[in-house]
């Protein structure tokens, strides 16, 4: 593609070489370019793309798009090197990679679904509804992505960067489908990895304190802001009714037609006569002018309102009841609520839960049903948000039985560290607690002490089949680790 191809959509930039340049790949990776690249340099959380620029002319690169800051003095540049500089080059990057791939989201209906919690969930339910409409659906998102029941890469992040998305877009065109339903994190809304994208709908599941860091967001309101942008991308919505953000997203996207659910508060779809289980969750709606009875073999309150994100837009492209029905009822998510099969008849669930809400969301919800004890395995990320760490604490020590605190995907920290933030909060409370570093151990404890009238919660890795520490993500799959251990029992 020539680069003033690339180039379009693009405001306030200076260029110096020729716009006639035949590029054969975008790359803002110096190590993955090769010759006829355009290097992109980014700044940024721990890297400076402008300090490898030399080692992207040196792969190949014939242009680059920098920094209007960069001081092009200090750098050696070719006489013949064509060089674009502007005022936003991670933001550039995300327009030139919809351009180099045809703008792949025009050939199919796009709907994003972002909030704190309920993502994944969501977007799985809204798959499983499409399809048994009949359509072709991709999906994006934290565990894989799909076409179809077809994973065409794992994933690394919940949306991918700008470069990877547009290329997963191209292909889900390719294969024709006819929707595809991804996750949009506020972490991308705020570094432009969605932007070009063409939205019809985006979804508001909820919103509460997560991912507050230097390296994500700097407060709340930043949070917020961040998760807005995708109803000022697109002319249709979905807002939680319930939640105290609702009318403040509302006011602020004007021009996107927003409808909304709810169980407690008036909405334009509202879930009554609810009935929750240790295994499922059912509930009345009214769709036209009948009540219909939708069940999901997801238990908790949080399964009522992540349905009726589902159900709202799936109301929107005028799908069947039916189909709606058969879609949720079927719906089954890696990591959420999912309970580990075994001979032994001990109740052991996997769950995703990493924050202080959505940990007392799931032990809220078992502690409804479970006739023995809670016993709860759990630690929290390195590197993320340490003002969680002793919340977290709190809320198992204040809901579970007996608790054990234990490593997470610690990163660059010490397991210590994080377990002993952790102890702030447990410590406050007159839960029962033990600390067991080694994760695999802390499994090992768990299941040791339960008794078939128990329930082992594993937290905070869900669908994950890996632990990252120093950088390196090791094999852990918490279900072939439970398995192993049933097996030796």
């Amino acid at each position: 593609m020539k680069l003033k191809e690339l180039l379009t959509g693009i405001e306030n930039f200076k260029m110096k070489g020729d716009e006639e340049l035949e590029i054969k790949s975008i790359e803002n990776n110096s190590k993955k370019v090769k010759p006829g690249s355009l290097f992109v340099a980014i700044k940024g959380y721990d890297f400076d793309g402008h300090k490898f620029i030399d080692e992207a002319i040196e792969n190949g690169a014939v242009a680059l798009m920098l920094d209007m800051s960069a001081d092009l003095k200090s750098i050696k540049l070719p006489k013949d090197m064509t060089v674009i500089l502007t005022d936003n080059t991670r933001a550039n990057l995300a327009i030139m990679a919809c351009n180099f791939y045809k703008n792949p989201s025009r050939h199919f209906k796009l709907i994003g679904v972002t909030g704190t919690k309920g993502k994944t969930t969501t977007t799985y339910m809204i798959k499983s509804i499409l399809e048994k409409a009949g359509y072709k659906v991709g999906l994006i998102g934290t565990i894989a992505n799909y076409v179809g029941e077809d994973i065409i890469s794992e994933s690394n992040r919940t949306t991918p960067e700008s470069l990877e998305l547009q290329e997963l877009f191209y292909k889900m065109a390719v294969a024709k489908v006819d929707y595809v339903v991804m996750e949009v994190s506020s972490q991308s809304l705020k570094l432009h990895r969605v932007d070009g994208s063409n939205f019809d709908m985006a979804v508001f599941t909820n919103f509460s304190k997560d991912h507050i860091s230097l390296k994500e967001h700097t407060d709340m309101d930043d949070y917020f802001n961040s998760k807005l942008k995708l109803f000022q991308m697109c002319p249709k919505g979905f807002v939680n009714g319930d939640d105290f953000k609702c009318e403040r997203l509302m006011h602020y996207a004007k021009n996107c037609d927003i409808k909304t659910y709810s169980v407690d508060n008036g909405s334009n779809l509202i879930a009554k006569d609810i009935t929750i289980t240790n295994a499922s969750v059912d509930f009345k709606v009214k769709l036209g002018q009948k009540n219909e009875r939708m069940k999901v073999n997801i238990p908790g309150r949080y399964s009522v309102y992540n349905g009726l994100a589902a159900i709202s837009v799936a109301i929107s492209l005028g799908i069947d009841s039916e189909k709606i029905k058969e879609g949720l009822l079927e719906i089954v998510i890696p990591g959420r609520n999912e309970l580990v099969p075994n001979d032994k008849e001990l109740t052991i669930m996997i769950d995703y839960a990493h924050t202080a809400e959505s940990l007392e969301n799931v032990l809220n919800s078992v502690k409804a049903y479970t006739m023995g004890r809670i016993i709860c395995v759990f630690g929290c990320g390195g590197d993320r948000d340490k003002t969680k760490r002793p919340e977290m604490g709190e809320v198992a020590g204040r809901l579970a039985d007996f608790s054990i605190v234990t490593t997470d995907n610690p990163r660059t920290e010490k397991p210590e560290d994080i377990i002993a933030d952790i102890e702030e909060g447990i410590s406050k409370t007159k839960g029962n607690y033990k600390i067991v570093v080694d994760r695999k151990e802390a499994i090992q404890t768990a299941i040791d002490m339960a008794n078939k009238r128990d329930i082992v919660i594993l937290a905070g890795k869900g669908h994950e089949t890996y632990q990252e520490i120093n950088g390196v993500k090791n094999e852990f799959d918490e279900r072939k680790i439970v398995k192993e251990i049933l097996k030796n029992k």
